[in-house]
């Protein structure tokens, strides 16, 4: 019913319960989740967990708030997305978060990188996983750029203003929504999901952040992205099941590796 398209399960978290998460997804209605790669080291773990479980899915990526990591070519991507059940390129993008006393001149390196993540998606026709925070402006400037108009994706774990979203949407990009949504602070967030249109939104829990209301502060779980799909239907003025059949349409419409296997 639910497919949770962004979490994060090769992580140490999970490594002793892993079956006790799918037997709570398996419970709670979720059938499907896309297991997101964050560097080339831990590659091969997010694509060993898609190998073994035929309900799970990766991408390959490397996070831009990774430093120190090994620096993604255009062939690493590129010869790991014909892997099978690799259906993605990224998590990627841009973070001026944490920029630690830098400018954001300093950050050329995560742009440098945002690039080649881009040409790897044209070259594959694979979508884009996007992370961006506090740092749209150039996110969007870079896409355009790169792009072409030839990339879709998703910008996941939306946190952005509405004109952000706007733009996304202009560009042809679905947008995902998490445990955020539920968050009581988050009522700027919930206008925004008003707003999208259903049928390019997208339900994740970036587990292990990120958990919804009412387990906030807790390790997420992808069984949790069912209170995401709750929440969402209630802003959408829908059935919690309804919400889950359209977004699992989008998931596959837009990871179209994930209906073809």
């Amino acid at each position: 019913m639910f497919v949770d398209s962004h979490c994060h399960l090769n992580f140490p978290q999970y490594a002793e319960v892993l079956d006790q998460v799918r037997q709570d997804m398996s419970e709670a209605g979720v059938d499907r989740a896309l297991c997101i790669s964050t560097t080339l080291e831990e590659f091969p773990q997010v694509h060993a967990l898609a190998m073994r479980f035929d309900n799970f899915w990766a991408t390959v990526g490397v996070h831009p708030d990774n430093e120190g990591v090994q620096e993604p070519t255009l062939e690493d991507l590129v010869s790991r997305a014909a892997l099978p059940r690799v259906v993605g390129i990224g998590e990627t993008g841009l973070d001026y978060y944490r920029l630690e006393g830098r400018s954001v001149a300093d950050m050329a390196w995560q742009r440098d990188r945002f690039r080649v993540h881009i040409r790897a998606a044209r070259q594959t026709g694979l979508p884009m996983v996007i992370h961006t925070r506090q740092a749209s402006e150039d996110t969007l400037a870079i896409l355009r750029e790169e792009g072409k108009g030839d990339v879709r994706g998703v910008f996941h774990c939306f946190t952005e203003s509405m004109d952000v979203a706007r733009q996304a949407l202009d560009l042809g990009f679905h947008i995902s929504f998490s445990g955020i949504l539920t968050f009581k602070n988050a009522a700027d967030l919930r206008e925004v999901a008003k707003f999208v249109p259903l049928e390019r939104c997208l339900i994740e829990t970036d587990s292990p952040y990120l958990a919804p209301a009412p387990h906030r502060g807790k390790t997420n779980s992808p069984a949790y992205v069912s209170l995401v799909a709750k929440q969402l239907a209630e802003l959408k003025g829908v059935e919690p099941a309804d919400l889950g059949r359209i977004t699992s349409a989008n998931f596959e419409q837009l990871f179209s590796r994930v209906a073809s296997h």
